[in-house]
């Protein structure tokens, strides 16, 4: 599994432990819940630094050949009309015709 979605996958449980922790001092007497808001944040903070170093480290996903599914050209590149069916989309700038009326 991809490293980055781990760490993204376990924030909300990581969170959810910090504040189990957070209840057990405040029951303890140890730290109250008004001031353990840094706790979270540190948590937060530590798990952001991992994520981004994983995405840092992680290879760039392949780019999708033309013909495969998620496959998009880039702007600007020549639509050619499948083998074998007839070129619907006139290729000279001649034939568009607007048949919007403009006064």
């Amino acid at each position: 599994m991809n490293q980055f979605l781990f760490l993204q996958r376990i924030q909300g449980p990581a969170l959810l432990l910090t504040f189990g922790v957070a209840a057990l001092l405040d029951q303890w007497h140890i730290l109250s819940f008004g001031r353990s808001w840094p706790l979270y944040l540190i948590v937060l903070g530590v798990l952001k630094l991992a994520q981004r170093a994983a995405l840092a480290n992680a290879e760039p996903p392949p780019y999708p050949a033309a013909g495969y599914p998620g496959y998009q050209p880039s702007p600007g590149a020549p639509v050619a009309p499948a083998q074998g069916s007839s070129a619907l989309v006139p290729t000279d700038p001649s034939q568009i015709h607007d048949s919007g009326d403009r006064r």
